[in-house]
């Protein structure tokens, strides 16, 4: 795919996720056959930029190109600091986040919230365009901020208007959260008003839902986020469907044991011994999410006191599975939604 002058393995991309798609994630879903992988939300606060975490959060070495860097905020002068700041940094393509819907960001007027004021979105999109004329800005956004309020069309227009690239739009409001169902009819309408490069996201969990989404909504990618965490191999597996129309046979649990051991080296490195073991925690409960047996690993292995002990329960764990079954095996389908 063609996407905003960078040639892409495929439409498939990784959704930014704080505290999820942190540099070793986002190496993982690329490997596993996404095609962008975009970066935790950066702040745009330049008071942070010498943090441990916004340094982390700013950390590229080794990725593949493209690099896409998620920024957020409310002020448009600060906002194009930030991207000036992210692109001397590396960053090739910045991301401006207007669609998460938690309230520390909404609460400073930031991320979705800024749906309520178009001005103000208008003054943002063109200050972080301006101040990076060679490098493309993207926008992530949701379809309004209720039910009464699906202003995304206005949006997708101002964001074509002030210079950006390509939109991706979840299929909920901010007030609905994660709620419910996502809705793809706004993000259809969407695509027949503007003329660059939709991406579509929201409940996008197995490739017949990826496949239905893409036809629905005319868009030009889709973009997965939750339901990824702990399935990587997902891209893979909606890769394959699209083109060909057919189901690559379920995930082999000594494969899923090599990507996770593989994961988790990756997460000691980036993070440190101290901080990589405690993040680890929740990938392993993601990937043993809903497979048989595996509530009890998971109680077990949140109270192990060492890294040790962690990768010696996840070697067990994956031995005993694999001597009882070659493909993963689920308790219900429900595991598999996100």
């Amino acid at each position: 795919m063609d996407f905003v002058g960078f040639q892409l393995r495929n439409n498939l991309f990784v959704a930014p996720m704080a505290g999820v798609t942190d540099r070793p994630f986002r190496q993982l879903c690329k490997k596993m056959g996404a095609g962008l992988a975009v970066s935790e939300m950066v702040t745009s606060n330049s008071l942070l930029y010498g943090s441990a975490k916004t340094l982390r959060r700013a950390n590229h070495e080794g990725e593949v190109a493209p690099i896409s860097v998620q920024i957020a905020g409310a002020d448009p002068a600060m906002m194009a600091l930030a991207a000036r700041h992210n692109v001397d940094n590396g960053a090739q393509i910045i991301d401006i986040n207007m669609g998460c819907p938690a309230k520390k960001v909404c609460n400073v007027m930031a991320g979705s919230a800024l749906m309520q004021d178009e001005e103000l979105v208008g003054k943002i999109l063109d200050a972080v365009v301006s101040a990076i004329p060679n490098t493309p800005v993207t926008l992530k956004f949701r379809t309004g901020w209720n039910l009464a309020n699906r202003n995304a069309p206005t949006i997708a227009r101002i964001a074509e208007s002030a210079g950006v690239r390509a939109v991706a739009i979840h299929g909920r409001t901010r007030c609905q959260q994660y709620t419910g169902e996502a809705e793809y009819d706004t993000i259809a309408m969407v695509k027949t008003l503007i003329r660059i490069p939709v991406i579509a996201n929201g409940d996008i969990s197995t490739p017949e839902k990826a496949r239905h989404v893409l036809d629905v909504t005319g868009a030009d990618g889709i973009m997965i986020g939750r339901a990824a965490q702990g399935r990587p191999w997902l891209f893979r597996e909606i890769e394959h469907y699209l083109k060909t129309g057919e189901q690559l046979p379920p995930a082999e649990v000594r494969e899923i044991h090599t990507i996770l051991l593989e994961h988790l080296e990756g997460l000691y490195a980036f993070y440190g011994p101290e901080t990589g073991f405690k993040v680890a925690r929740k990938h392993i409960s993601w990937y043993t999410k809903g497979l048989v047996g595996s509530a009890a690993f998971r109680k077990e292995m949140n109270v192990l006191p060492s890294i040790d002990q962690q990768m010696q329960a996840v070697h067990d764990f994956f031995f005993r599975l694999a001597e009882e079954h070659q493909h993963l095996k689920y308790n219900s389908e429900e595991a598999l939604a996100a």
